[in-house]
């Protein structure tokens, strides 16, 4: 008779060899039919799901499918970190830090009104929801981007900020709960202080080790680890996010800046030869793409349809309200104070409909299902709306609308 334990492996071996098939053939009907994968993926898992077939039972809290989310949106945002350059990032910076500060807050601000007034609820429970969602998800966004060639400060914009927002969203939240639960004041000078030393520890940590990497892999008298340079970045990823969350920084901040330091190691003065430059290229890129398979099967699997039909259509009307009037607002009270970056209305235009609701959000809706906050179990059924409408309406349309605006590259 085998051991509980095997059992389990078997099951969760089963779960994993599903996932990558359905992956697989998600894979090639997003090359088909031209729809970022990721769009494809969360369909696939929302059949694969206890709700539908039945195939796949990982639980949201399960610590499998914590060690997937953590480790999958950090390599794909370490990704998303090596695909940016610094020239670009240097034109658009201050764009880049209102969107990921002033920005949230105004999506805070704006969807916990429209939450207020629509779902009846007390305006602190609204506006915890607003918090919940007013990030966007670097692990929807950064995909996306690779597959859809648009205009370079565009994009780098959008993913940036999808980057760097989650600690914000993040402190916001569980400052917002801190007052609804009575444990403590809300102090505005406190959360900039709190977002400013959680910035700086990231970057820090996450410059550190992306220049100790390239000095390893990519340093003419230094690479002795050239040949492990696949290995070195997984290493690296890790250390990144744990080291910062040690310090108590944001932890996918600090994974994000590695991935810059890394993609740029050439203006550090660092080189690979193009056989090994091309090897680490093709590994982060299937490692990457393995990753947000896993992390969307799995989100998809995880949606729960009669929770999100008690809100259904008043949820709708707030996401809708989150999408057509606090994005907008937010682009651009931040971009056109940016005289440097010089926004066209067209770039700005499409800035208003990209900002995808993922794998951050629906941790955040998590954790305070499992802390049994106030209104809980309103706000998981709201972020589901978000995650599913955001993603197969938006991720859907971001070609074409980048078509229409001219910026394609």
């Amino acid at each position: 008779m085998e051991s509980a334990a095997i059992e389990i492996s078997k099951q969760v071996l089963l779960s994993f060899g599903i996932i990558l098939a359905a992956g697989a053939l998600s894979g090639f009907l997003a090359q088909k039919s031209k729809v970022p994968d990721v769009v494809i993926f969360l369909m696939a898992g929302v059949l694969l799901g206890p709700e539908m077939a039945g195939l796949l039972q990982i639980k949201a809290e399960s610590a499998l499918n914590q060690i997937v989310l953590v480790f999958g949106a950090c390599y794909i945002l370490f990704d998303g970190g090596a695909s940016l350059r610094l020239r670009v990032l240097r034109e658009v910076w201050i764009t880049i830090v209102l969107l990921a500060t002033l920005g949230v807050l105004i999506m805070t601000a704006i969807t916990g009104i429209a939450a207020f007034y629509v779902l009846k609820v007390p305006f602190l429970v609204a506006l915890l929801m607003g918090a919940t969602i007013a990030s966007t998800d670097p692990a929807t966004l950064v995909p996306i981007f690779k597959q859809i060639k648009i205009r370079d400060r565009v994009s780098q914009t959008v993913m940036s900020e999808s980057a760097f927002n989650d600690a914000t969203g993040a402190i916001i939240t569980f400052s917002v709960l801190a007052v609804v639960t009575g444990a403590g004041d809300f102090s505005f000078q406190g959360a900039v202080i709190n977002l400013f030393q959680q910035s700086m520890l990231g970057i820090l940590a996450g410059g550190i080790l992306g220049y100790l990497a390239a000095l390893l892999i990519a340093h003419e008298k230094y690479a002795f680890l050239a040949e492990y340079a696949p290995v070195v970045t997984l290493m690296a990823v890790i250390g990144a996010y744990l080291g910062a969350d040690g310090l108590h920084a944001s932890g996918f901040m600090a994974v994000f800046v590695f991935g810059i330091i890394l993609g740029n190691k050439e203006s550090f003065g660092f080189r690979m030869t193009e056989k090994e430059h091309n090897r680490l290229d093709e590994y982060v890129m299937t490692t990457a793409f393995i990753m947000r398979m896993f992390i969307f099967i799995l989100l998809g699997s995880q949606v729960d349809f009669s929770l999100m039909n008690r809100y259904l259509a008043s949820g709708a009307v707030v996401i809708s309200v989150f999408m057509l009037l606090a994005r907008p607002i937010t682009v651009f009270i931040c971009a056109i104070p940016d005289r440097r970056a010089r926004w066209s209305f067209s770039e700005m235009l499409f800035m208003c409909w990209t900002r995808e609701t993922g794998v951050i959000p629906a941790a955040l809706a998590g954790l305070l299902m499992g802390m049994n906050a106030p209104g809980s179990r309103m706000i998981a059924s709201v972020t589901f709306i978000a995650v599913l409408t955001t993603i197969i309406i938006q991720g859907t349309t971001t070609e074409w609308l980048a078509n229409k605006l001219g910026l394609l590259e």
